[in-house]
């Protein structure tokens, strides 16, 4: 089975188990966090992976540092662990936000400018493009990008909305060129 149905199997077992308990935001809170600390530290999975521990001692280790967490969370990260799939965790977390989301009308969007947006901004680019994306509003990580002479850059998903005056002079010398 590849990686993404593994990925997507374990999110709808884990989305529907948080619709049902109506832990939908709590969980997807809490994943993010996880899928952040895994992040800032790699050698947490290679822990998690380490043929030294035994299964009992992973979950020990899973337990500790996720005792914040809900129930559902942790278990979830120890059947990764059990089942070796630890590399996937931040997959999963990623299907599940996705799965939220749809279930929200929102789609997660990366905004690239030359300046941190203004919350007037945000609102106006999440009300454009949620539309052509079909979802209601849009979930804005703004990242500022020195290399944009002006305009924004939006990434939906796969789709790229180039409004950038960079990416403008492009297709401008393209035209010109052919």
């Amino acid at each position: 089975m590849s990686k993404d149905a593994v990925a997507k199997r374990y999110a709808t077992a884990l989305f529907e188990l948080t619709k049902e308990q109506n832990q939908l935001e709590q969980v997807e809170n809490e994943l993010r966090a996880i899928k952040k600390a895994m992040k800032e530290n790699p050698e947490l999975i290679s822990l998690l992976k380490s043929p030294k521990f035994s299964a009992e001692k992973k979950k020990g280790i899973i337990n500790e540092i996720f005792s914040s967490a809900s129930t559902l969370v942790v278990n979830t990260i120890m059947l990764l662990s059990d089942r070796h799939r630890v590399n996937e965790i931040t997959d999963v977390v990623d299907e599940y936000i996705e799965l939220a989301n749809v279930n929200r009308g929102i789609a997660e969007a990366t905004v690239y400018s030359t300046r941190p947006l203004t919350a007037n901004e945000s609102a106006a680019i999440s009300s454009a493009f949620a539309q052509k994306v079909g979802r209601v509003s849009l979930n804005i990580e703004n990242i500022i990008d020195t290399n944009l002479l002006g305009g924004v850059k939006v990434r939906i998903g796969n789709k790229i909305f180039d409004g950038s005056l960079r990416g403008k002079l492009d297709r401008l010398e393209r035209n010109l060129i052919s």
